[in-house]
């Protein structure tokens, strides 16, 4: 047997089975009033430090992952590792240097403010 035939077999004996990480779509709900966009997104079993949200050149990017502990050898699994991903438009009335996010309970909520020239404004009407 050459070499190579012997890395081979090597190789067969020692496979790594590693839990690979899925990527999925959270369930968001969006909401607009006069003064901000909410949204919410559904991100079960993520941690604050797994999480991240960005805003670059008119485009909302949020990701998070959920990383599940596990004990002892695995006889079934459905529950797995899984990176929530979602991206979307933002129109440019937003305050981007005001924007804040929650986690609670594993709902992302974003407070999107919008700028004071994207308000809605009433206009004085003068009589002469």
């Amino acid at each position: 047997m050459d070499k190579a035939q012997e890395i081979a077999k090597q190789d067969e004996k020692s496979i790594e089975k590693t839990r690979g990480v899925y990527e999925a779509t959270p369930a968001v709900d969006i909401y607009e009033n006069e003064d901000e966009i909410l949204l919410q997104a559904d991100m079960p079993g993520v941690v604050k430090k797994d999480i991240s949200v960005d805003i670059d050149n008119g485009t909302l990017s949020i990701s998070g992952v959920r990383k599940l502990e596990t004990e002892g050898a695995a006889t079934y699994e459905e529950f797995t590792n899984v990176e929530y991903v979602r991206s979307f438009s933002v129109p440019q009335a937003i305050d981007v240097e005001k924007v804040e996010a929650e986690l609670k309970n594993g709902v992302l909520r974003l407070h999107l403010p919008k700028s004071e020239a994207a308000k809605p404004r009433q206009i004085e009407i003068k009589t002469a």
